[in-house]
């Protein structure tokens, strides 16, 4: 007789254990990593998979210790610490089968002293959906020929710091810290495994019964999650419903907040943070605004980055080429143009209605209304448009 598990009680139970080991930020960050954990059984349900992102900004902060939580409970576990590209590809399509790769210290392969690893980021990116393969030559002197190597895995990585962009946003980030004087937990040891890999059989079967379910399911999204979050979250949101219980509610709870602190805490695109700085600090509501003046309003920013690019301020060259990557609403490069002030000179600068359409399509909505500054270089009448 097949075994019936009540998939919402085995979760509590998940969750019960990685509480035992495990400080977490948040109550969002256990429910996130309990339904990573059990997603981990079902990859072949899923168009793609969510890397699991244990962060921290100082050592000593959990991160390790929540990996080894993690590899009790997923099938095949593979730790990997400084591991190559090369060797994680050939792993995962490999004749043992597929692993889940606990990559730690992951800031040893991405941190500001160890190069781009184009390689791995590449892997990694590869791997998120289901689909994705890793092309190798292989073969010897001239006899070689293009092989593609299965990429898709479920990935948990922990390290300090931040992560390549495109890693960043296929992942759940747990923002992890050390621990208070009152967050006990207790230590844990080799003799603990075996109940890690009681649960983690527990978790094989009851996948194993609701694995039609969820091959077929499409969990709604809560309101306001769209596009690469909803990539991320849609199969933690189907293991929940799965699982039923609180567990349906609790998720979505943990997708609104974890999202939301992903998004507050982006660092990953200076030139979001351009067009954001530009629209809510610099123009305020101006039409136009001449390229030094916008230069000395975003070097004027407190805790901004323009101030020190590579050592030096935000200038004219780097201004035009961050901003030349969007477009205008016509599809045109955003570019300088001239600009005639009271005076009667003319100088460079930009117009609002250029950067419209890109502040629309990429930064996030403002949180109050813009007020129009009193610009005494700019004349507020109505003039021509100097050609350039």
């Amino acid at each position: 007789m097949t075994e019936v598990i009540d998939g919402a009680a085995l979760l509590n139970e998940v969750e019960a254990f990685h509480r035992r080991f495990n400080v977490f930020p948040t109550e969002a960050a256990y429910v996130a990593v309990v339904l990573w954990d059990a997603h981990t059984h079902l990859l072949d349900c899923f168009d793609s998979t969510p890397r699991l992102a244990f962060l921290s900004p100082e050592p000593g902060s959990g991160k390790t210790r929540a990996l080894e939580i993690c590899e009790t409970l997923v099938p095949q576990p593979m730790v990997a610490v400084n591991a190559s590209a090369a060797a994680l590809f050939r792993s995962v399509s490999g004749a043992e089968g597929r692993p889940t790769i606990l990559f730690d210290e992951i800031d040893t392969v991405f941190g500001p002293k160890a190069g781009d690893n184009e390689e791995l980021r590449g892997f990694l990116n590869a791997g998120h959906r289901r689909k994705g393969v890793t092309y190798r030559c292989v073969g010897d002197g001239s006899n070689q020929g293009v092989q593609p190597f299965p990429s898709y895995c479920g990935v948990a990585v922990a390290g300090l710091g931040w992560l390549p962009d495109t890693i960043l946003t296929r992942s759940v980030v747990i923002r992890m810290r050390r621990r208070a004087p009152n967050e006990q937990v207790e230590p844990f040891r080799t003799r603990n495994e075996p109940e890690g890999h009681a649960l983690r059989t527990q978790l094989t079967t009851w996948t194993d019964s609701v694995r039609e379910q969820v091959c077929d399911a499409f969990p709604a999204m809560p309101e306001g999650v769209s596009d690469r979050p909803a990539d991320v979250w849609e199969p933690l949101l189907a293991v929940a419903d799965a699982a039923g219980g609180a567990w349906p509610e609790r998720a979505r709870q943990a997708c609104l907040e974890l999202v939301a602190a992903a998004t507050a805490g982006d660092k990953a695109s200076l030139g979001i943070r351009l067009l954001t700085d530009l629209r809510d600090t610099v123009f305020g509501g101006a039409d136009r605004m001449p390229t030094a003046q916008i230069l000395a309003g975003l070097n004027a920013m407190d805790e901004a980055p323009w101030a020190d690019m590579g050592g030096k301020p935000l200038d004219s060259r780097q201004l035009a080429k961050r901003l030349a990557e969007y477009v205008t609403a016509d599809n045109q490069p955003i570019k300088a143009r001239n600009i005639r002030t009271r005076e009667g000179s003319v100088v460079k600068g930009y117009y609002a209605t250029d950067l419209h359409d890109a502040w629309a399509r990429y930064c996030p909505a403002a949180t109050s209304a813009t007020t129009t500054h009193d610009n005494p270089l700019i004349s507020t009448d109505a003039v021509a448009d100097v050609a350039d």
